[in-house]
């Protein structure tokens, strides 16, 4: 049996806000609640846009909110060979291929489209005359220099993983308001052939994510409502990869005042403009306004269901 683990994963290309202060703080306190570990870990995969500063940046702010961790904190920068291991697991079973679309080239190609089809981020997918290349065409315009992402050809990883399943349907089971466990069914092919492995970095988030998870023994996702489609993709890479299923918990999101979810790019509010202004942690935490599952320690039925 083990022991709950939670973990908070801020990504250090900008200042957390509320909705960080939220995530980290119903991790943490769902941690203490059932006697769990909590660890943070810096998702720095995208070396492009880390700034050491803001790695500073968000070990003090956490604990100026009076959060304490596990040490040594997981950085994802020390992880691309796990991640390219995982890749080249996924390419042996044929569920990934090269792709050298462009952005500007997909919303050419589907300029004339008045629906084209959108994940559920809200992202263009490719039309299928873009996705893929024959192998000769790949090897020549690999050979000179052109970026290319992997994309998994999701009609293909959905049947491995049913077959992996032995025809079950693919699902995940979250933790309620309640404090009760619902299973919940996975649409994965929503997605489209989503990117695993991006062109400048050597995964994607939900490539990376997973199989961090994985290493640190998480048995608890605690996140945002915003992240909660993205669990089909989580939930099919972790039977593709043989990798541990988690519970989940997706709690309500902080919205700004035009009703939109707080955002770095959107210069929302930060904690160190907080903390400048005076304010104290306990300011925060009433601001915010944190409700937790009603019974959020695991029962021995909830931990006997943890892989």
């Amino acid at each position: 049996m083990r022991k709950p683990a939670f973990r908070f994963a801020p990504s250090p290309n900008g200042a957390l806000h509320l909705g960080h202060a939220l995530s980290a703080l119903t991790g943490s306190l769902m941690a203490q609640r059932c006697g769990g570990r909590f660890l943070l870990r810096i998702e720095d995969i995208d070396l492009t846009r880390t700034r050491e500063q803001h790695v500073a940046g968000i070990v003090d702010d956490l604990r100026w909110l009076g959060l304490m961790w596990e040490q040594p904190v997981l950085r994802q920068s020390t992880r691309f060979q796990a991640y390219t291991a995982a890749l080249k697991q996924l390419s042996a079973a044929d569920l990934i291929y090269p792709c050298f679309a462009t952005r500007s080239q997909i919303q050419a190609a589907v300029a004339d489209d008045p629906d084209p089809t959108r994940d559920p981020d809200g992202v263009t997918l490719p039309p299928p005359a873009l996705r893929r290349v024959s192998s000769r065409e790949f090897e020549l315009r690999r050979a000179t220099g052109e970026p290319y992402s992997l994309r998994l050809d999701m009609p293909r990883a959905i049947a491995a993983a049913n077959a992996k399943l032995n025809g079950a349907p693919l699902t995940f089971r979250e933790i309620t308001p309640a404090g009760t466990i619902e299973t919940r069914t996975c649409r994965p092919d929503r997605w489209g052939d989503c990117i695993i492995r991006r062109k400048d970095i050597p995964a994607s988030y939900h490539l990376a994510v997973v199989i961090d998870d994985a290493t640190q023994g998480i048995t608890h996702v605690t996140r945002g409502l915003d992240l909660l489609a993205a669990t089909d993709i989580h939930r099919l890479l972790q039977v593709l990869l043989g990798l541990p299923e988690p519970l989940y918990h997706h709690h309500a999101l902080l919205l700004g005042p035009g009703g939109t979810k707080l955002s770095k790019s959107a210069g929302d509010r930060s904690i160190a403009d907080h903390r400048a202004a005076g304010h104290t942690p306990e300011d925060l935490k009433l601001q915010i306004g944190i409700t937790l599952p009603q019974e959020s320690s695991p029962s021995k039925d909830n931990i006997s269901v943890l892989n």
